[in-house]
Order: C-alpha cells, then sequence, then structure tokens
C-alpha cells in the first residue's frame, strides 16, 4: 500500500511522449493516477485507458482554473508539459504562461509538491532559446511555496523521441554526413527507461522533495561518437562524418528537417540546443535512487529493438493538439467559412468490414497509399521543402491508430472501429484540408468503403491548388481505392463510383 494511495497522482501532458510511459508504470506500482489531457479522446485506445486506479480530466493548461480544479485532491503533481509544436508560434510564451498557471493551481489547491522533467544546460554558456525556457519553467514553477523537484535530463535515448528519431535518420539515409560544429559538443544522454524509473523513484524517496537533479549515464560523449554507435549498432557501415563550420543554426534546421520526421520549426530550438554543453554537475540522484544505467550503445540497442519489434510505446509525433476538423462536418454552419470543395468515392467490396477496416487502418508509413506511391512521395517531398513535416514521420506503429496520432503528413482525428477514419492533413497548404474512410456493410460478406475528401480554401492561392490537383484525384483516388482489394486480396463487386457529398 503506498502512502499515496487515497490522493491520485497528477500527471500533466498525459498524451506526451514522456507522459504516456510514466502512467502505465504509476499504474502498475499500485498508484492512483489522474492524468490530464486537452484531448482525452487521445488516451482512449491506451490498453491501460480503462484501469480502475486512472482518472482521464479533460484540461487546457492555460486555464488557471480548470488546472486549479483538476489538482484539488492531488498531493503530487507531475509537470510535463512543453509547448514547442506545430502549433504554437511562440513556444517560450506559451510554456511561461502555463507554469505560471502551475504554480498558482498548485498553490490553490494544496498541492504538496512537483516534480518536473526539465532540461540540462548553464546559463553562463548562453544557453539556446529550447534549453532557457527549460531552466525559465522549473524557476516560475518555484516561484510559488509548493516544493519543486526538478529532474535535469539531456538527450532521452528511447524509441520515438524527437532526439532518437533525429540519429536515427540521419545515420541511417547518409552515408557521409556534413554537420556543423555541434557534432563535438559534450553531452551526456539517459535512456527513457532510467529516466522513468527516476521519476517515479522521486515518489518513494522523500529526500528528493524540493531537490534538482541531474540524470545521466555514466559516459560524456560526442554526438559524433553517439552517430558512430548507432551505425554499429544498426548494422549500418561505418558513416563519414564531416564538421562544417559555416553551418548556421537555421541551415541546420532546413537540413534536419529535409533529412529526418522533424519540421524545421521544431528542429530549429533543437538544432540551436546542440550546441550547448549538456553534462552533468552531480550524480547525488544515483545513491537516492540506486538503479542500472544504461549506457549508449544499451539505450539504443533497446530503442532499436522496440522499434524493430513495431512496440513503440509512445511517440514525439503524438503530442499536441489535434488540429480543428469541425469545419468538414456536413452540418456545420456557415460561419465555419467558405466554400467547402469536395471529392468523394466509393467502392462495393466482398468482404466484411472487419477485414476491410484492417486495411484502412493500415494506410500510410511503410505500407504506402496502396497506390501511386511515388506522387505521394513527390508531395512529402515538395512540402519537406516548403518546411512541413512531409513523409518521414510516418506513424508510432502499424495496423494500430488512435486519435491524435500522426500518420505521414495527416493526424487521425476520428478512429471508430470497422466503420471510420478521419484525418486532417498537417501538410502546408493555402486552406484545410481532410480524408474520410467510411465503412457501412450493406449485406453479409458485402462492405462499402466510402472515401471523402474535403477543402476548404484560403483565398486565392486556395482555389489554385485545389483546381491544380483536382486532375489527379481520378488516377489516384480510384487507384487508391482499388488498393484496398487488392490489400486485402478481395474482389471488387462495383466500383470505384462518384457519390454526392455527405
Amino acid at each position: 500500500m503506498h502512502d499515496a494511495d487515497a490522493y491520485p497522482i497528477l500527471v500533466t501532458g498525459a498524451t506526451g511522449y514522456i507522459g504516456a510511459r510514466l502512467i502505465p508504470r504509476l499504474l502498475q506500482g499500485g498508484y492512483r493516477v489522474r492524468a490530464l489531457a486537452r484531448t482525452p479522446a487521445k488516451l482512449g485506445s491506451r490498453p491501460w485507458s480503462s484501469h480502475p486506479n486512472l482518472e482521464i480530466v479533460k484540461v487546457d493548461v492555460l486555464d488557471r482554473e480548470a488546472l486549479a480544479a483538476a489538482c484539488r485532491g492531488c498531493r503530487i503533481a507531475y509537470y510535463l508539459i512543453h509547448s514547442m509544436n506545430l502549433r504554437s508560434a511562440d513556444f517560450a510564451r506559451t510554456d511561461r504562461s502555463a507554469a505560471g498557471n502551475m504554480a498558482a493551481a498548485a498553490q490553490a489547491s494544496g498541492l504538496e509538491r512537483i516534480i518536473y522533467l526539465g532540461g540540462l544546460g548553464e546559463e553562463d554558456e548562453k544557453l539556446s532559446e529550447h534549453l532557457s525556457s527549460r531552466s525559465e519553467v522549473a524557476a516560475i514553477l518555484r516561484s510559488g511555496p509548493v516544493p519543486v523537484t526538478e529532474l535535469r535530463a539531456a538527450m532521452i535515448i528511447g524509441s520515438g523521441s524527437a532526439s532518437f528519431e533525429i540519429l536515427r535518420y540521419l545515420v541511417e539515409r547518409l552515408p557521409v554526413i556534413v554537420t556543423p560544429r555541434w557534432i563535438d559538443v559534450p553531452c551526456q544522454p539517459i535512456g527513457v527507461r532510467n529516466t522513468l524509473r527516476y521519476l517515479i523513484g522521486c515518489l518513494e524517496v522523500k529526500e528528493t522533495v524540493g531537490q534538482t537533479f541531474d540524470i545521466g549515464q555514466d559516459q560524456v560523449m560526442s554526438y559524433r561518437r553517439l552517430m558512430e554507435i548507432f551505425a554499429q549498432e544498426a548494422g549500418l557501415p561505418r558513416r563519414l562524418i564531416i564538421a562544417l563550420p559555416i553551418l548556421t543554426p537555421r541551415m541546420s534546421a532546413l537540413w534536419i528537417n529535409l533529412l529526418t520526421p522533424v519540421p524545421s520549426v521544431l528542429a530549429r530550438p533543437l538544432a540551436e540546443g546542440l550546441r550547448n554543453r549538456v553534462t552533468c554537475r552531480e550524480n547525488r540522484i544515483r545513491t537516492l535512487i540506486p538503479q542500472e544505467l544504461f549506457d549508449c550503445r544499451e539505450a539504443i540497442r533497446r530503442a532499436l529493438e522496440r522499434s524493430r519489434q513495431q512496440v513503440v510505446e509512445s511517440s514525439w509525433t503524438g503530442a499536441g493538439e489535434i488540429p480543428p476538423a469541425e469545419w468538414s462536418s456536413p452540418d456545420d454552419p456557415d460561419w465555419t467559412g467558405g466554400t467547402i470543395y469536395n471529392d468523394n468515392r466509393q467502392i462495393l467490396l466482398s468482404a466484411t468490414p472487419e477485414e476491410v477496416w484492417r486495411a484502412v487502418v493500415s494506410i500510410g508509413g511503410e505500407a504506402g497509399w496502396y497506390y501511386a506511391d511515388w506522387l505521394w512521395k513527390l508531395r512529402g517531398f515538395l512540402d519537406h521543402l516548403a518546411g512541413g513535416v512531409g513523409l518521414h514521420r510516418g506513424r508510432r506503429v502499424p495496423g494500430e491508430l488512435a486519435p491524435g496520432e500522426a500518420l505521414d503528413f495527416w493526424r487521425a482525428v476520428e478512429v471508430t472501429r470497422a466503420k471510420r477514419l478521419k484525418l486532417v492533413a498537417e501538410m502546408k497548404l493555402p486552406g484545410k484540408a481532410t480524408l474520410e474512410f467510411r465503412l457501412e456493410e450493406v449485406a453479409p460478406g458485402k462492405t462499402m468503403l466510402k472515401q471523402y475528401a474535403h477543402f476548404l480554401p484560403i483565398g486565392l492561392p486556395g482555389l489554385m491548388y485545389w483546381y491544380a490537383v483536382t486532375p489527379f484525384h481520378n488516377f489516384v483516388f480510384n487507384g487508391m481505392l482499388r488498393g484496398f482489394a487488392k490489400v486485402i486480396v478481395k474482389p471488387i463487386l462495383r466500383g470505384p463510383e462518384r457519390i454526392p457529398p455527405l
């Protein structure tokens, strides 16, 4: 029995990379958990979402009153919020507001303690905006009367983490890697499993209250050495790594954007942070919370194994808000604005809804789009050139999709098994777009698969874009619908054919 049994542990950022891994481990440890999320539906498909000790609460940390209400009845809170995402124009300002709200809510609700996962880096080294923001958040949280335990980490090595994905894509794709000078900056990474163990250990060790700890494995190494170790563990030929001092952070961000799933808006602050030495100043936490620390090679090996087994628990791509798609609903009011353009088609297949659904929910990623993949790849490349997410982002695992998860340059909005999949576009567009699949069993063993593409243009560029891509729809969409039949090896009974809008 835990002392915290009568009081749930509050977890902010429940849908983020760390939060989505921390919650099931807390539940396994016998703790009650109150998970806060702006979009609770993103947690609904998790295997632990129906756990009797879990309470999921819809809260935006930018709403101070709602956050204070969510904190009531808890003693300890994990603060795992980070606003660096595609839809935050000024992540540092947003993080300041969120941290201020958390400090005020903690005081108002009677919280006894906050546990915060921050970043390594010393102020006297002219920290990047990203690392400065992490440090600033810690200071804001401490400005209130509630004690704060801060764990400061550098790069977290784990399947699905943004830093690890950048490393993976660069090394896997490039036999010759041209980098800025940060390639030789010292860093002290830590495996995600060790990070989670420290986070949970802070609940159980009272000596950690109000303290700041640096966490990392034993080795201090350069990013160059990390790349060399990754290539060895991935079974790749030795990479030639060349550092060029002329590469600016902006150029590095564009380079990272072109070669990895990380868009330039996120790549730039990450790239700027790589110029700072991020090593541990002290190791006191190792005595308070002893554990076997994986070295970088072991952490990389485990992350690669999880990726190969397609059992990635969480990914950086799943964090953040789901883009709005209400405008594409047929019953939306006129104030959503403008004319919505549609391309709607259907195909009748000699298959059950479950059989068709397996192909629908597996689309994208390594499986491709079932037809004209070269066109999808070209669109992804052009999106990358424009600073968008492109197709590199892929998906967390094949054959499994939940609301809020990324799917190439789309994001899942609605996922209803064997009935409906709705995606909203996150590529660079002069407008808004959705792609939806609906399944209807019209007779035993016969399923009508309907595909709805909606586009809301913004100004003349949006109209020009729609009319430019429309000629390709017959070619791409009809081929894609036939592709579903090919994937499930079932005959087509009728179609593809056009249908009216919803």
